[in-house]
């Protein structure tokens, strides 16, 4: 299975999709350590700060998911500068479906970065995973997400009232999904 993909250009940068290494440590790290970004990382970790052990446990688990071919998460890069993230997870075959979610630095935010690779993901999905319907969602005051999603070919479908909860606040989530047949 493939693990390198070109993504095409945003804003004048050559993209390309690679699997996460060790190397790519302080990468993770300082992306979840920006702001906003510490409630994308996923799990808790000491003083609600991602150390470079959390850093390291985060790059391990989503490679063996990868090994276990139960999700892919993407490294976006530019030439040796990571980006961001771009993954499928949910991967179901039964169904045919699978669940996107994307994530830029701050640096590579409005440059078209996070577009270019949800459609490189997802035309990797279709072709070779096979399936057939991509979801993905996001919280509604998060509106440069909803433009990503819209621009990457996905219809909003729907809206889901107080899925996610960070701390105390609950969030609502649109969500959308993207058809092979699109």
């Amino acid at each position: 299975m493939n693990d390198r993909l070109r993504a095409g250009s945003a804003a004048g940068a050559e993209l390309l999709l690679r699997r996460w290494t060790e190397a790519d440590l302080p990468a993770v790290r300082d992306a979840f350590n920006a702001p906003g970004m510490y409630r994308q990382f996923g799990s808790t970790v000491e003083n609600g700060e991602v150390d470079d052990a959390a850093a390291g446990r985060w790059i391990a688990r989503v490679n063996q998911r990868w090994d276990e071919e139960s999700a892919y998460s993407w490294a976006v890069a530019e030439g040796p500068t990571v980006l961001g993230c771009v993954s499928v997870s949910q991967v179901n075959h039964v169904h045919n479906s699978g669940w996107t979610a994307y994530w830029t630095v701050p640096a590579a935010q409005g440059r078209g970065v996070a577009t270019a690779a949800v459609r490189a993901l997802s035309a990797w999905c279709f072709d070779e995973l096979q399936l057939f319907r991509l979801e993905l969602g996001h919280r509604m005051d998060n509106p440069a997400s909803c433009r990503v999603a819209l621009a990457a070919g996905y219809r909003a479908e729907g809206l889901q009232r107080a899925k996610l909860r960070y701390g105390a606040v609950r969030h609502d989530v649109e969500t959308h999904a993207r058809l092979a047949s699109d």
